[in-house]
């Protein structure tokens, strides 16, 4: 082989080892590129998987505390409702205590009469009507009826040393309209426990004095102390 096809082969030899070489550089660039971008893109998803398990738990541990809020809210609205309950029985046992206790002392006629007349004379006071109809139970009516005469002459008697006035009334028993009859334990209707209801102007004005009516005024007046003694 001459000298010149010698510097041929060595040129070639050159050059291809040249573009090897070059070939492994870039090789190795792509392979140092992949490896980096590979690696950004599993700290991305790393990252995205991380924020992601924040998200859950934020959102769980949000569901926790309103689970939890709710639960508490339920609980106390349950408890305060119990509380409601106990003391609208307590106040209902109360009611029917005072009720027994008031029927009882009325089982005398002489005190009936007394108090039948104080009713009527209130009911009056407030009308100041110069005719008035008085209502009551029918096993009530011979009682009311006794208490008639009386309850005028302590309504004009009351007018005239308060006001120096004389005021008369006329009462009348009203036959035609009764109140309920007296509470029976089998009773589903309307009772009245006793008491009177005064009427004038042909019925359009009344005034409630029964004994149901004068109790719930009073338990209602004394509710105010009566939770103060007894739900303390």
């Amino acid at each position: 082989m001459d000298a010149s096809s010698k510097d041929t082969q060595a040129q070639i030899l050159q050059m291809t080892q040249f573009i090897l070489n070059e070939a492994r550089d870039k090789a190795e660039e792509i392979d140092t590129k992949a490896l980096q971008e590979e690696s950004i893109e599993r700290l991305k998803i790393v990252n995205s998987m991380k924020e992601k398990i924040q998200q859950d738990y934020s959102r769980k541990l949000k569901q926790v505390d309103t689970q939890a809020a709710i639960a508490r809210s339920t609980a106390i609205n349950r408890s305060r409702l119990e509380k409601i309950k106990s003391r609208q029985e307590m106040l209902g046992h109360l009611s029917d205590d005072s009720e027994k206790e008031l029927v009882k002392r009325l089982t005398d006629k002489g005190a009936q009469k007394k108090f039948i007349t104080k009713l009527i004379v209130q009911g009056l006071l407030m009308l100041l009507e110069d005719k008035v109809e008085v209502r009551c139970r029918k096993c009530d009516e011979a009682l009311v009826s006794e208490c008639l005469g009386d309850a005028a002459k302590e309504y004009a008697q009351v007018i005239k040393d308060n006001t120096g006035a004389v005021k008369s009334c006329s009462l009348s028993l009203d036959k035609k309209t009764s109140l309920p009859p007296a509470p029976t334990g089998d009773q589903h209707g309307p009772s009245c426990l006793g008491g009177v209801v005064l009427a004038c102007q042909e019925g359009s004005i009344t005034i409630d004095n029964t004994i149901d009516s004068r109790l719930g005024l009073v338990m209602e007046q004394a509710k105010p102390t009566i939770r103060k003694y007894l739900f303390h």
